[in-house]
């Protein structure tokens, strides 16, 4: 059974950092893009950050540019979301998701794969 597990969210102040990962089990991914998405209460699922398979391709949503990262290590078969300088808007669950292919960016119906999600709440 293919499992994706988030963990690392939390309440954290303004300015404050989280680092979210996700563990893949039950097939690996080293050969398949992985992305980060999330949805606050009452607005729609929103596209955060990709990486390809060699972690050698990114993209980002706008405004997490310059203060998320994404990252990733095959060896774990584990992905990982980097969050500096979080602010109250960034507060939301964060799910992880695997494509179907080596590189899929923000389009969420190239992913196959979801986890359960993780709580990521910013106080102000």
């Amino acid at each position: 059974q293919v499992q994706l597990v988030e963990s690392g969210g939390g309440l954290v102040q303004a300015g404050g950092s989280l680092r979210l990962s996700c563990a893949a089990s039950g097939r690996t991914f080293s050969s398949n893009g992985m992305g980060w998405f999330r949805q606050a209460p009452g607005k729609e699922r929103e596209f955060v950050a990709a990486i390809s398979w060699s972690g050698g391709s990114t993209s980002y949503l706008d405004s997490v540019k310059g203060r998320f990262t994404i990252s990733r290590d095959n060896t774990k078969n584990t992905v990982y979301l980097q969050m500096n300088s979080l602010k109250p808007e960034d507060t939301a669950v964060y799910y992880c998701a695997a494509a179907r292919n080596s590189y899929s960016g923000p389009n969420y119906r190239a992913y196959d794969y979801w986890g359960q999600g993780t709580q990521v709440t910013v106080s102000s």
